[in-house]
């Protein structure tokens, strides 16, 4: 078992929090990303750091990822390839893309790329605050419990 982490785009806070999990139950992790990473040098850490590009990290962790790993993403696309292949893909402010839900989060995510294409404003994420942490810190959790048997 393995937690990967799309690491470019990950907050600082949810890195702490995996860190620290990883330290409490032995579970390897894995930050993938375009540039280095100040993390912790650990046995259970790794960095991978992909080439420069579109979609390089994305496409190394769909490559690499195991049915009974844990991929921490923002970006739904990635999390759609994960969840088709049959493993969890949680995103930084504690929600678990599903089966059920992961074509609903593809839709919305398109349809607001194509406003912002031809110029319309779609605002954005809220701040990143002390609810989304602890949601993130929760769903972790709860994804560890049932599956490190």
């Amino acid at each position: 078992m393995t937690i990967w982490i799309d690491a470019d785009a990950c907050p600082v806070p949810v890195r702490e929090i995996v860190i620290r999990a990883s330290e409490r139950t032995g579970v390897e992790i894995i930050f993938v990303a375009n540039s280095p990473l100040p993390v912790p040098r650990r046995a259970l850490i790794k960095t991978v750091q992909v080439a420069q590009g579109f979609d390089v990290a994305d496409n190394y962790i769909a490559l690499k990822v195991q049915k009974n790993d844990l991929v921490i993403t923002q970006d739904i696309p990635l999390a759609a390839d994960i969840v088709a292949k049959g493993v969890t893909a949680l995103n930084p402010r504690g929600e678990l893309y599903t089966p059920e839900n992961i074509r609903q989060r593809l839709a919305m995510r398109n349809m607001a790329q194509e406003l912002r294409d031809i110029g319309q404003t779609t605002g954005g994420q809220s701040k990143f605050a002390d609810k989304e942490k602890q949601a993130f810190a929760n769903a972790l959790d709860r994804w560890l419990q049932k599956n490190k048997k």
